[in-house]
């Protein structure tokens, strides 16, 4: 044996290491947790369980101490999620012509340089400038415009349904309208430029608004009178969450067409648009309407078999 080894030896002789130990002492019964802790059953209270049967915002989330419920916050990620799929979804090239619509394509090269140059995305590149010239109507009262946005998704989903109602507002009014067009990259004040470009009165751009949480199929409107480039946001007036838990298209489409014919009679928009004694609500055959439920997406484990149904 090495010196070091009986050294080793000796020390744990002399510190009691040779010792047997004591008998261990009997272990406490420790008690099964309860099965649910945090939140409590009733999670909400009972103006948050009526407010939330009229309503797709969340509304009495409950938490545990300082944080959300795990639940909840599971639910915040997929709806990011949905979110930041429909901001980075492209309008396919082809989509245009093969919905019987004239495309048009702003100065923007790829979906990169359209989320970092919104400048790029207000004006039309050389060729479509010369197509629209070309094959649209001119001198016309009313010219929507269908664009991606920032959600192609709504684009090319409730987008054709709109602006096919808007069109069917505005010549029941007996207006003139413009060329059936898509956009392709494109930001509000695209419509500028082609408002201007066809001579029209008004000019009104239904493209993918910026999606919310969980809200990636939403559509805004943004209309002007006569457009003309370097219009600001101020001569303009919207409509925003028009989508099917919001303002459903066909609602959408006929308040529109009551704010286009406010912008004709007085030849204004924006801030200086009178808009006393326009009842949007009645004019759209508005009324209580019973709300979309929130679509869970996701559930945790301590979600119930009845929350998951």
């Amino acid at each position: 044996m090495s010196f070091t080894r009986t050294l080793i030896d000796n020390l744990r002789v002399k510190l009691g290491a040779m010792d047997p130990l004591p008998p261990p002492p009997p272990l406490p019964v420790v008690p099964y947790p309860p099965s649910r802790v945090f939140p409590t059953p009733r999670r909400r209270s009972a103006y948050a369980e009526a407010a939330a049967k009229h309503t797709t915002a969340l509304v009495g989330i409950g938490h545990v101490g300082t944080r959300y419920a795990t639940n909840v916050v599971l639910q915040f990620q997929a709806e990011l999620a949905v979110a930041h799929a429909a901001v980075g979804t492209e309008l396919p090239e082809g989509w245009a012509e093969a919905n019987g619509l004239l495309p048009l394509h702003s100065q923007v090269t790829s979906h990169r340089q359209f989320l970092l140059r919104p400048d790029l995305g207000r004006r039309l590149d050389a060729p479509s400038l010369s197509r629209l010239g070309e094959r649209a109507r001119r001198g016309i009262d009313i010219q929507p415009i269908l664009a991606d946005g920032l959600s192609a998704i709504a684009c090319m989903g409730s987008g054709l349904t709109l602006l096919g109602h808007f069109t069917r507002e505005c010549e029941a009014r007996g207006w003139s309208v413009g060329t059936p067009m898509c956009a392709r990259f494109a930001r509000v004040w695209l419509e500028d430029e082609i408002g201007e470009t066809v001579n029209c009165k008004v000019a009104a751009i239904l493209l993918g608004e910026r999606p919310g949480l969980g809200t990636g199929d939403g559509l805004s409107a943004y209309l002007v009178y006569n457009p003309k480039i370097g219009r600001s946001d101020g001569d303009r007036n919207m409509m925003s969450n028009i989508h099917a838990r919001g303002a459903p298209p066909e609602q959408a489409a006929r308040r529109l067409a009551v704010l286009a014919g406010a912008m004709l009679d007085q030849k204004t928009s924006g801030v200086p648009l009178n808009l006393h004694g326009l009842d949007l609500g009645h004019e759209a055959g508005g009324g209580y309407r019973a709300p979309e439920p929130r679509v869970r997406l996701v559930y945790s484990g301590s979600d119930s078999s009845k929350e998951k149904a």
